[in-house]
C-alpha cells in the first residue's frame, strides 16, 4: 500500500503541474442510430435497423471505464445485473438481463460460446480487458440465431485485431491494496502484405479482501488474421486462461473463533472455509472465413472447439474429510451462413449449426488428513449434441419500415426437437427517430450438472445430486424499443418495455437441510422498463444514466406467486466523464441495486424470510498522458467502502449450530498503474 500512496503522490504532482504530454484525450462519439451492429442478426446493421434493444461500447469506452473485469464493465449498462458470490478474487461473474438467470444469457468471444456447457453460465471475469475491441449487447430472444440458452440477451465480444499500417505495443505495470498486482503486454501488426497478428497476455495476483480469497490469473491469446477486405477475411483466434482460487464462502456469524482440527485451520471469523481451492484452465480456439465476393451475396463458415476443466478441493470441518472433483467439458462446433440480398431493401440469411458436448466429472473422497481414499474415486460421463437449422428474411419496402421473421429448428440429441420463431419491426417516421418490436420464442436445455451432477453428501444432511427427469425450458420474450437523438445526436435517449415468461425454469433448490437437487418451476416471468441517456459531449464531459425496473415472479408447482429470488425490483446507474486538453482523463460511475428477497421457509410463503438490503457503490478513474506514450491511471472501487450482500447460505459451525449467513461485497480497493504504449 506504501507503494500506492507514493505513486499516488507523483500522480497528482504531474497533473497540478501540467505536464505536457502531446496527446489530448480523444472526444468519444455520440450514440447514434448509424452504429453497425453484428450481433443481432449475423450481419452488419445499422443500430436503427435492428428491432432489439442493443448497447454497444467500443475501445475507448471499455478503457475509460473503471471496470477491472468484464463483469464489472457490463454491470454498470442498462438493464444489466451483475451476480457474484461474494466478490472474492476468484468469484465467477454472472451477466443476468432482465430479471432471468445467468444461464440465460450467452457469451461469445469472436463467434465462440464461452459459456460452461456444465453449468450453463458465462463466468465473464475470466476474459481479459485488454484483448477487447468491442462489445455488442443484445437484449431479447436470441434462441432463433443463438440456440438454446440465448433466452434473456446474447453479448458478442471482439478482440483486437491488428491495425494497416501501424505497429500497436501497450504494456503495464500496477500494484494496489489487498497485495494486488497485474502485468499486462500487448502487440499486434501486420508483418507481410495482408497477414497479421495480435498477442495479448496479463497476469493478476491478489490476496483478497478476506480469508482465502486469493487469485492467480494468467492468459494469453493470438488472433491471426489474413484480410483481403470484403473479398475474403480469414482469422484464426485462439487463448488459454489459468486461474487458481480460493473459496471462502459466507461470512460467519459475528463473534466466530477460528476453528481447528489435528492442528489445521478449517474455519476462521472471516471465512466459512479457509481450505477450499480452485482453479479453472480454459482453452478456445475459433476459424473463421467470412467473404462477400458480390454485392448481394455473403457467406460465413466458422468452426471452433473449447476445452475447460474446473477443479474443486473441499474439506468439511463437521468430520476433517472432504472431497476433490474434476469437471472437464470438451465442444466441437462447426457453423455456416449464407446472405442473399435478391432485390433492394431485402435479404435471406440461411445457416445451420452443430455442436458435440463431452462432459465428464470425476470425484474421490479424502481422509481426515486430507489424503486420497483408496476405492472411492467415481467417474460420471455423457456425451451430448444439438443441431440447429435457421432462416432469417428481413424486407424494407420503404425508408420508414422494415420487417423482420424468421424461425429455428433445434435437435437436441436427449429432449427432441423445437421450433423457434422471431418476429421484428422497424419504424423510422423521422431520421432520428426510431420504433422496435421484438417477439421470440426461446429455449434453454437441462445442463449435464442439471441432469447427471453425482450424489455429494456434504454433512449434516447437507448435500447435492443430479435430477434426470427435468424437462426444458420454454417461453416467449417481448419488447418494445424507443430511441431518439437530439442535438446534432448528442442527447441519445432511450426507453424499453419488456415482458417474457419460462414454463417448468430449472433451479437449484435446496429443502429443509440445504439438500440441493434441480427441479423444474411451475412458471417464472417478468416485466419491467429500461430507460436511459447518454448527454455529450459538451464541454469535454459525458453523462450516461440509466434506471431498470424489473417485476419478476416465481411459482413452484403447488406453492404461490411470489418475487423471484435475488432479483431487484429497481437498479439505477450513472456515468460521468470529463477531459480535458492536457491529457487528463476522469470516469466516476455509481451502481444501486434495490432490495432482494433471499430466502423463502416454504413455497408456500409469499413474504420472504430473508431481504438483501439495497446498496450503492462509487467507482472512479483517473488517467493522465505523458509525453505521448506514457499513461498513469488510478482507479478506486467502492470508494466509500459500504457494506453489502450478495447471495446467503446456512454456515454450521463445530457444534452443528446453524446460522444464516452472508456472502459480503468487495471493500475498498485503489490500485495504480503505469503503461506505456506506442
Amino acid at each position: 500500500m506504501e507503494i500506492t500512496v507514493r505513486c499516488f503522490m507523483v500522480f497528482c504532482v504531474c497533473m497540478l503541474l501540467g505536464i505536457p504530454t502531446g496527446i489530448c484525450a480523444g472526444e468519444e462519439d455520440a450514440v447514434t442510430l448509424k452504429e453497425v451492429i453484428v450481433t443481432a442478426t449475423k450481419t452488419e446493421e445499422k443500430r436503427k435497423d435492428v428491432p432489439n434493444a442493443v448497447i454497444i461500447l467500443d475501445k475507448m469506452e471499455i478503457e475509460e471505464s473503471p471496470a477491472t473485469t468484464v463483469g464489472e464493465l457490463l454491470a454498470n449498462e442498462l438493464g444489466v445485473d451483475l451476480r457474484t458470490y461474494g466478490n472474492y478474487g476468484g468469484a465467477a461473474q454472472e451477466i443476468h438481463f432482465r430479471g432471468m438467470g445467468g444461464d440465460a444469457t450467452q457469451v461469445f468471444v469472436n463467434g465462440v460460446n464461452v459459456n460452461s456447457p456444465s453449468l450453463g453460465v458465462a463466468d465473464v471475469a475470466k476474459i481479459p480487458l485488454n484483448s477487447i475491441e468491442r462489445v455488442e449487447i443484445v437484449k431479447g430472444s436470441g434462441s432463433l440465431l443463438y440456440g438454446s440458452g440465448a433466452m434473456g440477451g446474447t453479448v458478442n465480444i471482439v478482440t483486437k485485431r491488428p491495425e494497416r499500417d501501424k505497429t500497436g505495443f501497450k504494456v503495464s505495470a500496477g500494484y494496489g491494496t489487498q497485495d494486488t498486482y497485474q502485468l499486462s503486454a500487448e502487440q499486434g501488426m501486420f508483418f507481410a502484405g495482408d497477414f497479421g497478428y495480435y498477442i495479448t497476455t496479463s497476469r493478476r495476483k491478489t490476496d483478497g479482501f478476506r480469508d482465502n480469497s486469493d487469485l492467480t490469473h494468467n492468459d494469453v491469446s493470438l488472433n491471426l488474421v489474413y484480410d483481403k477486405g470484403d473479398t475474403l477475411d480469414i482469422s484464426l483466434y485462439g487463448d488459454y486462461i489459468d486461474r487458481e482460487y480460493g473459496r471462502p464462502g459466507v461470512e460467519p456469524p459475528l463473534g466466530t473463533q477460528d476453528y481447528y482440527i489435528n492442528g489445521v485451520k478449517f474455519y476462521s471469523s472471516e471465512s466459512a472455509s479457509v481450505l477450499d481451492k480452485g482453479s479453472d484452465d480454459d482453452g478456445h480456439v475459433v476459424l473463421q472465413i467470412k467473404s462477400n465476393p458480390m454485392k448481394w451475396l455473403g457467406f460465413k463458415v466458422r468452426s471452433d472447439y473449447t476445452y475447460m476443466e474446473n477443479y474443486n478441493y473441499d474439506r468439511y470441518h463437521s468430520s476433517g474429510t472432504g472431497q476433490k472433483t474434476w469437471t472437464t467439458n470438451e465442444v466441437t462446433g462447426v457453423e455456416g451462413t449464407v446472405e442473399i440480398k435478391p432485390f433492394e431493401g431485402s435479404s435471406l440469411l440461411l445457416g445451420a449449426d452443430y455442436k458435440d458436448y463431452d462432459w465428464k466429472n470425476e470425484a474421490v473422497s479424502l481422509d481426515t488428513d486430507g489424503n486420497d481414499v483408496a476405492g472411492t474415486q467415481t467417474k460420471t460421463e455423457a456425451d451430448l449434441h444439438t443441431k440447429g437449422a435457421y432462416a432469417e428474411a428481413q424486407y424494407r419496402p420503404c425508408e420508414y419500415v422494415k420487417a423482420l421473421v424468421g424461425i429455428r429448428h433445434e435437435d437436441h440429441s436427449t429432449f427432441g426437437y423445437e421450433d423457434l420463431p422471431r418476429f421484428g419491426l422497424v419504424i423510422n417516421p423521422l431520421e432520428n427517430t426510431v420504433f422496435k418490436v421484438s417477439h421470440g420464442k426461446h429455449y434453454k436445455a437441462p445442463t449435464p450438472n442439471d441432469l447427471f451432477w453425482p450424489y455429494e453428501d456434504w454433512g449434516w444432511g447437507m448435500g447435492a445430486e443430479g435430477n434426470p427427469n427435468l424437462k426444458p425450458e420454454t417461453g416467449w420474450h417481448t419488447d418494445a424499443t424507443v430511441e431518439q437523438s437530439f442535438v446534432d445526436e448528442k442527447v441519445f435517449i432511450t426507453v424499453s418495455y419488456f415482458k417474457w415468461d419460462i414454463n417448468d425454469k430449472i433451479r437449484w433448490v435446496p429443502d429443509s437441510n440445504f439438500f440441493y437437487r434441480p427441479e423444474n418451476l411451475d412458471s417464472y416471468k417478468a416485466e419491467g422498463w429500461e430507460l436511459g441517456t447518454k448527454i455529450g459531449p459538451f464541454y469535454n464531459t459525458i453523462l450516461a444514466l440509466s434506471y431498470t425496473k424489473t417485476d419478476a415472479k416465481e411459482n413452484k408447482q403447488g406453492g404461490v406467486e411470489r418475487q423471484a429470488l435475488y432479483t431487484p425490483d429497481d437498479q439505477f446507474k450513472g456515468a460521468l466523464n470529463y477531459w480535458t486538453e492536457f491529457g487528463l482523463n476522469t470516469t466516476v460511475t455509481l451502481r444501486y441495486v434495490g432490495k432482494r428477497p433471499a430466502l423463502y421457509d416454504n413455497d408456500t410463503d409469499v413474504n420472504p424470510s430473508r431481504t438483501l438490503a439495497s446498496y450503492w457503490t462509487t467507482d472512479i478513474k483517473i488517467e493522465q498522458r505523458l509525453y505521448d506514450h506514457w499513461i498513469l491511471t488510478l482507479t478506486g472501487n467502492n470508494l466509500f467502502d459500504k457494506g453489502y450482500e450478495t447471495y446467503v447460505q446456512t454456515f454450521y459451525d463445530y457444534t452443528s449450530t446453524a446460522t444464516l449467513c452472508a456472502y459480503p461485497g468487495a471493500e475498498r480497493s485503489v490500485f495504480f498503474s503505469v503503461g506505456y504504449e506506442f
